[in-house]
C-alpha cells in the first residue's frame, strides 16, 4: 500500500512493513531500490524486531549513511526478549489499535527536525494491512496547509520565479484529489487547448514573462485588455448606458470626492464575493480609524460570513468627519478620481485591472481562487502592492495605511503604479497599441474566420482572463 502526501524535493519515502520477516524482507528491497533512485529513506520497525535486527547484526552495512535511517515505534505487544516470531494474530491486533499514535508521533517529530540532510516525509510505503497508515497520511498532507509547507518556493513556473506555494490559486490548496474546484479548475484549463482562441485581460508589457512561454501551448493566444480602457475609447456609444452592477450604485460617492485633496483618500472594497468573520469586519475598521486617513468603504450587506456587516458605532462616530460608507459604488470612477491615493483591495484581478488603470498603488488581502496569485503579482513583479497577512489586525491595517498614504515606500509605489498606468494606456489608446493590434487580429483570424474553421467554442476564458463563447 502506497500512501502519498505532496510532493517536495529531495522525496523522503517512510517505509514501515508489517513487523514479521516476510514482509521485512520485500519492504526493506523496495526501500534500497527507492534510495537507489535518490530518495531519502527512514525504514521503520518494531522496537522488539529492531533490537532483533541488532543482535543479528543485519543492520551493520547501513551504519553511517544519512540518507538511510532506521527509526522504531513500539508493537503494543508486552516487552520481551525472546528471540522468535512473535504470535501473529495478537501482532495483527495489536498494530492495529496501538501504533497510530506512535507512528503519528514519528512524522511529526521527522518533520520537526527536518533539515537539509533530513528533508520533509513526502510519501509514505507501508505494508496493506499496516492500513493505520493511511489515516497518518491524511493528516500529514493536512498538516502541509499550516506546517510552513506553503512557504516552499516553485522554481519551474516561467516567468514567476520566486513564488512559493501559498501564492498559486488557492483551487490548488486541497489535499483532496476528488475536490471539486480542483478538479473544476483542471478540468477547464485543460479545455481551453481544444478552443480556436483564448483571449487574456491583460496587455502584453504587463504579464510578458509569463505569456510568451504559455504561447506554445496556447499557440492562439490574444491579450487585448484593459478591456475598460479600450471599451472607454468611444465616449459617444448609446451602450455606454449599459452597466454589468448587480448591486445598486449609491450616488454621492464621486462628489464627496471632489471635495478631497489630491492624493488624500483610500478606497476600500473586497469585491463581490470575498466573505469576512464579524472580528475581522471590526479588525479592519478601527485599522483605518486610528491610521487617520481619509477613507471611502464599500460594504456589502452579505460582506460578512452568516451575519450582517455592521461596524462599532463608536467607529462610525470616531471617523465620520473622513470616512463614507456605502454599499457600492462605480469602481472604476472611483479608482480614475484624483482624490485617491490608495486602494485596500480583495485582489481579484478586475479590480487589480482597475486599479492600474488608475493608477493607483494597492494594499492586497487575496480571498480565494487567483487572487493569491495576483496579489504576489502586484507586491514582488510590479511593485505596486503590499500585502495583508491573512490573519488581519488593527494594527498592522493601521501600519501599512500610513505607509502607502505618507511613507516614502507608499510613495515609490505610486511612482510605479502611474508608470503601469501609462503603459495600459500606451497598449489601448491608439490603433498601434498592442492590445488594439491583438483584438484586430484576433476578430479577422477567428471571429471572422470562416464558420468551417471554428470548432464550436471560439474563445475561453484566461488564467487571469476573460473569456468569451462563440457560435456553434
Amino acid at each position: 500500500m502506497v500512501s502519498l502526501a505532496t510532493e517536495q524535493f529531495p522525496p523522503h519515502v517512510v517505509c514501515l512493513p508489517f513487523p514479521a520477516q516476510g514482509h521485512i524482507n520485500p519492504m526493506l528491497k523496495l526501500a534500497k531500490i527507492l534510495h537507489q533512485k535518490d530518495f531519502h529513506i527512514t525504514f521503520v520497525n518494531t522496537e522488539f524486531n529492531h533490537r532483533r535486527l541488532l543482535k543479528s547484526r543485519g543492520l551493520g552495512s547501513l551504519d553511517g549513511l544519512p540518507t538511510f535511517r532506521f527509526e522504531t515505534i513500539p508493537d503494543g505487544l508486552p516487552p520481551s526478549d525472546a528471540d522468535s516470531t512473535q504470535h501473529v494474530p495478537s501482532l495483527c491486533d495489536s498494530t492495529k489499535k496501538n501504533c497510530l499514535a506512535p507512528f503519528r508521533d514519528l512524522l511529526s517529530r521527522l518533520n520537526n527536525t527536518s533539515s537539509s540532510k533530513v528533508p520533509p516525509v513526502t510519501c509514505i510505503v507501508s505494508d496493506c494491512i499496516m492500513s493505520f497508515t493511511l489515516k497518518a497520511a491524511q493528516e500529514l498532507d493536512e498538516s502541509y496547509l499550516t506546517n510552513g509547507y506553503l512557504d516552499t518556493v516553485i522554481d519551474w513556473i516561467p516567468g514567476m520565479e520566486g513564488i512559493s506555494l501559498k501564492y498559486l490559486p488557492s483551487f490548488l490548496r486541497t489535499t483532496d484529489p476528488g475536490d471539486i474546484m480542483l478538479n473544476f479548475a483542471i478540468g477547464e484549463v485543460e479545455s481551453a487547448r481544444n478552443a480556436s482562441a483564448v483571449i487574456f485581460n491583460t496587455f502584453d508589457d504587463l504579464e510578458s514573462e509569463v505569456l510568451k512561454p504559455l504561447t506554445s501551448t496556447l499557440p492562439h493566444l490574444y491579450t487585448i485588455g484593459p478591456l475598460q480602457l479600450l471599451e472607454n475609447q468611444d465616449q459617444e456609444n448609446a451602450l455606454n448606458s449599459i452597466a454589468s452592477n448587480l448591486w445598486k450604485e449609491e450616488p454621492g460617492c464621486i462628489e464627496w470626492l471632489d471635495f478631497k485633496e489630491p492624493d488624500s483618500v483610500i478606497y476600500v472594497n473586497f469585491g463581490s464575493v470575498t466573505v469576512m468573520t464579524p472580528q475581522q469586519l471590526i479588525e479592519f475598521a478601527w485599522g483605518l480609524a486610528n491610521s487617520k486617513c481619509t477613507f471611502l468603504w464599500v460594504i456589502r450587506p452579505d460582506l460578512v460570513v452568516g451575519d450582517s456587516a455592521i461596524v462599532p458605532p463608536e467607529f462610525v462616530a470616531e471617523t465620520k468627519e473622513r470616512g463614507l460608507l456605502a454599499g457600492w459604488c462605480p469602481q472604476e470612477q472611483v479608482l480614475q478620481h484624483p482624490s485617491i491615493g490608495g486602494f485596500l483591495t480583495h485582489s481579484g484581478w478586475n479590480s487589480t485591472l482597475d486599479s492600474l488603470c488608475g493608477g493607483v498603488p494597492m494594499i492586497c488581502w487575496p480571498f480565494f481562487a487567483e487572487q493569491q496569485t495576483n496579489c504576489w503579482f502586484c507586491c514582488n513583479k510590479l511593485g505596486i502592492g503590499m500585502e495583508i497577512d491573512s490573519d488581519v489586525k488593527r494594527n498592522e491595517i493601521e501600519s501599512l495605511v500610513r505607509e502607502l498614504m505618507e511613507g516614502d515606500q507608499g510613495q515609490v509605489m505610486k511612482y510605479k503604479a502611474k508608470k503601469w498606468k501609462r503603459k495600459a494606456e500606451e497598449a489601448t489608446a491608439s490603433p498601434t497599441g498592442s492590445s488594439c493590434l491583438n483584438l484586430e487580429k484576433m476578430i479577422n483570424k477567428v471571429l471572422l474566420a470562416p464558420r468551417d474553421k471554428i470548432n464550436g467554442d471560439v474563445i475561453l476564458p484566461g488564467i487571469t482572463g476573460l473569456g468569451t463563447y462563440g457560435e456553434s
